[in-house]
C-alpha cells in the first residue's frame, strides 16, 4: 500500500488517544487509532457516512466497555 496523507480528528483530546482518517488512490477510507497505528480499518464511504449519522443520532450512547 502506498504512503497515505493521516488526518488527525479536530475532537482527539490527547495525544495518545486519537482517531485518524486516511482516503487511498481509489476512494476507499482507513482509519486508526494512535495507540495501535498498525491496525487498520478498511470502510467505504458510505458506511463511514452511516456510522457518523448513527453517532450523532446517539445510537451508540449505550454501549457500555467489556459489554453491549
Amino acid at each position: 500500500m502506498s504512503r497515505l496523507d493521516w488526518r488527525k480528528s479536530t475532537f482527539s483530546e490527547e495525544a495518545s488517544s486519537c482517531v485518524y482518517v486516511a482516503v487511498t488512490g481509489n476512494g476507499k477510507i482507513r482509519l486508526r487509532e494512535s495507540d495501535d497505528p498498525e491496525v487498520i480499518l478498511r470502510t467505504t464511504r458510505a458506511s463511514l457516512r452511516a456510522f457518523i449519522r448513527g453517532a450523532k443520532a446517539g445510537a451508540f450512547d449505550r454501549i457500555q466497555r467489556g459489554g453491549a
